[in-house]
């Protein structure tokens, strides 16, 4: 019999970026009304061809509440065609969809009925304490071998945090991935060149530091994570530590050119304790060494304390509060989330080390509270936060909520959740699509993640250029 891999996976991004157009995603809902109602996987509409193009058509409730679910991922994708770890028999079938405050994992199969998720498998927290030494497990990302893990720190909520790895077929956890971390101590992402067998990490803060909100005496004090950290992926060995500057605090979404060939990525620092300005910095490979430069930087606006919430009225402004960027599979157009000012901005970065603007947007926002052109009497909240990029990087989708503790302060009356989609035009400016607006008030919880039927530009990594 002859095993044909999965259509989804494709050699190389440019071969991705001619795949067909995306017609369903999946986004984490987070409930915060503290009810007993647990999170939930919603399934949202995207075929401008269907009746209910822009709508919720399905809603899968978690077993229990308190999950808050974050960022998952897919159990396999394209990475299964590299030549030296080749897995034919897989399939982009499964979501892994981890709990960051409980550190449950929920598995669900969208094979047979991609509209409506199935619940298959949970993994509870005590397995993933006791495989693994870790909890509140954070990012997803399907790897040659095996299921990455990304988790923020130990059982007890202190450092370390690390990586662990899920089994492909079975799901069970394998256990921790580094066999010598080195000096890392705090997590965040990780990423990886598989051209070049590296593996990158950043660092944002324990569950200890971070799951009260943000603490202005760790931020004063700049203990928040500021370093890149270089791996050997196959030795799981600790290579090298990038200091991107203490100023720089919170070091988090890391991006990686989809080419194999290239060898730099960007990640976003959320705010400087100088200014509180937002800035992407482009690491990069230069004579046998990883470097990291400061490439683009978003100041803070300037605003009436009356309208800020009170950890900012004593600065009189609104910082950006960039927490998350996505790359187009070209590696041409970088979209950052400005979730503080209500801004998405758009970069040509066919110069990784010398971005250029070529569009911005703005909905939402601290102060701003810009409407979508939809409805514009409605103000809204929060502001672009995590963004996708579908494969042929011309949509480009994105929600508001950021993480519950943090939303409450940063957006102290409460968000009201929507998804939003903004179209890249070939000169990469970006213009918010009209007749797109999902708004999750009836449902009343937040949503967080998206992923795209079929893969989106940061869910997948490539062997072939």
């Amino acid at each position: 019999m002859l095993i044909q891999p999965d259509p989804t996976f494709y050699p190389s991004a440019r071969e991705a970026m001619a795949a067909p157009r995306e017609l369903l995603a999946y986004v984490a809902l987070l409930d915060t009304e503290g009810e007993g109602r647990p999170d939930g996987l919603a399934t949202v509409d995207l075929d401008p061809g269907s009746p209910g193009y822009g709508t919720v058509v399905d809603v899968h409730d978690m077993s229990v509440p308190g999950d808050e679910l974050h960022h998952f991922g897919w159990n396999v994708c394209s990475a299964a065609l590299c030549p030296y770890a080749p897995h034919p028999h897989v399939e982009r079938r499964y979501l892994v969809i981890p709990g960051l405050r409980s550190s449950r994992i929920y598995i669900f199969d969208v094979k047979d009925d991609p509209a409506h998720p199935k619940l298959v498998k949970t993994i509870e927290p005590e397995t993933v304490f006791e495989r693994t030494g870790y909890s509140r497990p954070h990012t997803v990302h399907c790897g040659t071998d095996a299921i990455y893990v990304s988790a923020l720190g130990n059982v007890d909520g202190d450092a370390p945090g690390g990586v662990f790895m899920l089994d492909h077929d079975t799901f069970e956890p394998l256990g921790q991935w580094e066999a010598d971390r080195g000096p890392q101590r705090l997590h965040y992402d990780f990423w990886w060149h598989l051209g070049r067998d590296t593996m990158i990490s950043s660092e944002w803060g324990t569950p200890n530091m971070i799951e009260a909100g943000p603490d202005l005496d760790l931020l004063v004090n700049r203990k928040y994570g500021h370093r890149l950290h270089v791996w050997d992926l196959r030795k799981r060995t600790h290579l090298q530590e990038i200091d991107l500057g203490d100023q720089h605090q919170m070091a988090l979404e890391l991006r990686p050119a989809h080419d194999p060939t290239k060898t730099y990525g960007f990640v976003n620092t959320v705010i400087s304790v100088e200014d509180l300005s937002a800035n992407i910095f482009t690491w990069y490979l230069e004579d046998g060494v990883w470097k990291a430069r400061k490439t683009i930087t978003i100041p803070a606006e300037p605003a009436d304390p009356a309208l800020l919430p009170e950890p900012l009225k004593q600065f009189g402004a609104v910082p950006p509060l960039v927490s998350d960027i996505s790359l187009t599979l070209d590696d041409r157009i970088l979209l950052v989330s400005a979730w503080g000012t209500g801004e998405l901005l758009a970069y040509d970065v066919s110069d990784p080390l010398n971005p250029r603007q070529t569009g911005s947007v703005r909905i939402g926002g601290i102060v701003r509270r810009d409407a979508h052109p939809s409805a514009p009497g409605k103000a809204l909240n929060g502001g672009p936060q995590m963004v996708e990029v579908s494969r042929d990087g011309r949509r480009v989708y994105f929600t508001n909520s950021l993480y519950r503790s943090w939303d409450e302060v940063f957006y102290p009356d409460g968000i009201s959740g929507w998804l939003a989609k903004v179209d890249i035009a070939d000169d990469g400016s970006i213009a918010v699509d009209p007749g797109f607006l999902v708004d999750f008030a009836e449902d009343g919880r937040r949503p967080h993640q998206v992923r795209l039927q079929g893969g989106d530009s940061s869910s997948d990594s490539f062997c072939y250029p």
